[in-house]
Order: structure tokens, then C-alpha cells, then sequence
């Protein structure tokens, strides 16, 4: 007999905790498949926690602590780093949700909060890639036309109403995430009114995915064509520094193959649950938790790239080391 799932894991929070009534887990109870779930995810989410908190706190600092004001990209990348931190601090919950079999024990006001801040995360991450590529594609297609819109100030304001948009749609969870007693189990859900409900909610979470990634997609083309125009290396007797754009362009490779599977297969969940696509649904559970998994090294990958592809990091590192020595 084959039990269809009653929720597909179509978010980071679902796909954590295995959506409880998914063909694994019900009723806080694991099915014989799930036996790596409980054993192996817990430990593999502590570790790119640890690493993504120890990480992303000394990218913050370096960007933060030095005297001199930080560049445009730098506001950027630390804002990056502040919410893949945010995501890290949440995600330690989760691994205690999973090796208790899914109950959560951290009440109502938790069950709410670290979800929230998975999703602005979720949230957050792609729009401020979507300013670090409109600045790349400022400084160097729109070199001297455009050139004042690359403020600090511009810098600050974006990241303020990024963070806002993130908050804002992260509302229906706040309003939807709630616990379930049922079996003597307490279950951090997303309680929906009705099917229909849902459907409209992961339309409204996967559409502000779709505008920025054709942003994205854009700019990132410019930028590619304008470096391969060697005139631009020269202009006005100033020669153009590509480091910033390279990070870039590397941070933008790590999203693509961390978080774009992710995604898609969300999309995928969406229309499955629309009746437009009919899917295998245990190889979909399946595969909803390993991009899941991918996905979330993504916030520990980050901060590796700046050390690695950011050759101006280690120069603010140095810098700062001698500040503090100082």
C-alpha cells in the first residue's frame, strides 16, 4: 500500500523537519527509510553551523571593524554575511528537531522565529545579490553615466528596504507557522486554513524568486560582455580593478549550484500541487532534501570565497590585524 504525502517539502523549514507528514515522518514517529534523517542530517547541520557562524563572524568583523569607511561592494558582502549568519544561528534548532524524531520542544515563539529567520534568509540572500550585480553592472557597463547611483548611501538604503522586503515576506509564516499536539507529540507545522490557502502562499513565495533572477541573469551577461571588451580596462587614464567583479561572479556561480536545484524543485512542488506536473513523489522527497542540504552549504561557501577569490579581503584583514595590534 502507498501512502501519499499530505505536504511536500517546498521550503527550507519543511524540508528540515521532513514536513512531518511527508512518506517518512508522521505523527513524530520516523519510518524505517528515515533512519538516516535522524541519524546523519542532525550532525551535518551542527557542522555547517559551526562553520558558517565561525566564518561569516570573522567576514562581518573584518568588513565592520576597520576605521576606514567600507565600499559599496563590502556593505553588500557584509549584509550578505549578516543574513547567511542569521540562517546558521537559526538552523541549530532544527538539528535538535531532528534527532528528537521531530518534536519540537522549544515552544510557540521559537517555532515562529527560527523559521522566520530561515525564510528571510531564503529571502534576503538573493536580493542582495541582486545589488551586488546592479553595482557591477553600474561600474562597469554605466562606468561614468550612472556612476553617482553607486553611493554609500544608495549602499545603506538598499540593504534597509532589502531587509524590510525579507520581513515582509516572511509575514504568512509568522501568521501560518504554529504547533500541532497530536499523539502526545508537539509538531512545528505551517497550519493552513484550507488547500487553497497554501497554494496561493507558495505562489506568493516563489515569485519574488523569478524577478530577480532574470535581474541576475542580465547583469551578469553585461558584466561578462564589458570584461571581455579590452577598452574598458583603460578609461580615463584609470585602469578598471576587476577583483570586486570576479568575487562577484564567483559568489554568483556558488548561488547557481547551491540554491538554484532548490528552487526549481520548489517550483516543481508548486505545480505538482496545482495538478499541472505529476511527479515520483518518493524520488522527490528525496531529492528536496539533498538540494536542501546543498543549499545550505551555500551560507558557509560565502565567506570561503571571499578568502580565496576576494584578494582586497585579505588586505582589510591585514589592515585590521594591524589596527588591533596597534
Amino acid at each position: 500500500m502507498t501512502f501519499l504525502p499530505t505536504s511536500i517539502p517546498t521550503n527550507f523549514s519543511e524540508a528540515i523537519h521532513g514536513a512531518q507528514n511527508n512518506t517518512t515522518i508522521t505523527n513524530c514517529s520516523p519510518g524505517p527509510e528515515s533512519g538516516w534523517i535522524i541519524t546523519a542530517v542532525p550532525v551535518y547541520i551542527l557542522v555547517i553551523s559551526v562553520l558558517g557562524i565561525v566564518f561569516n563572524v570573522f567576514v562581518m568583523l573584518v568588513f565592520c571593524l576597520p576605521k576606514k569607511p567600507c565600499t559599496v561592494a563590502e556593505i553588500y558582502l557584509s549584509n550578505l554575511a549578516a543574513t547567511d549568519l542569521m540562517l546558521m544561528t537559526c538552523l541549530p534548532f532544527w538539528a535538535v528537531n531532528v534527532s528528537r524524531n521531530y518534536r519540537w520542544t522549544f515552544g510557540l515563539f521559537m517555532c515562529k522565529f527560527v523559521n522566520t529567520g530561515i525564510h528571510m534568509n531564503v529571502y534576503c540572500s538573493i536580493y542582495f545579490l541582486v545589488l551586488i550585480s546592479i553595482d557591477r553592472y553600474l561600474a562597469l557597463v554605466h562606468t561614468m553615466s550612472l556612476n553617482r547611483m553607486r553611493s554609500r548611501k544608495c549602499a545603506k538604503l538598499g540593504c534597509l528596504l532589502v531587509w524590510g522586503l525579507g520581513l515582509l515576506l516572511s509575514a504568512p509564516t509568522i501568521h501560518y507557522r504554529g504547533l500541532r499536539y497530536e499523539n502526545e507529540c508537539t509538531s512545528c507545522i505551517l497550519k493552513y486554513e484550507s488547500e487553497h490557502t497554501r497554494l496561493v502562499f507558495n505562489v506568493i513565495r516563489t515569485l519574488p524568486f523569478i524577478i530577480p533572477m532574470f535581474i541576475i541573469s542580465y547583469c551578469t551577461v553585461r558584466i561578462i560582455k564589458a570584461l571581455n571588451n579590452q577598452f574598458l580596462e583603460e578609461l580615463n587614464g584609470q585602469r578598471i580593478d576587476h577583483k570586486a567583479t570576479k568575487l562577484l561572479l564567483a559568489v554568483l556561480l556558488a548561488f547557481l549550484i547551491c540554491l538554484l536545484p532548490f528552487h526549481l524543485l520548489r517550483m516543481a512542488g508548486m505545480l505538482w500541487r496545482a495538478g499541472i506536473l505529476s511527479l515520483n513523489i518518493q524520488s522527490f522527497s528525496i531529492c528536496s532534501h539533498i538540494f536542501m542540504y546543498l543549499a545550505l552549504f551555500n551560507s558557509v561557501l560565502n565567506p570561503i570565497l571571499y578568502v580565496f577569490v576576494g584578494k582586497n579581503f585579505w588586505k582589510t584583514v591585514r589592515d585590521t590585524f594591524r589596527q588591533w595590534c596597534s
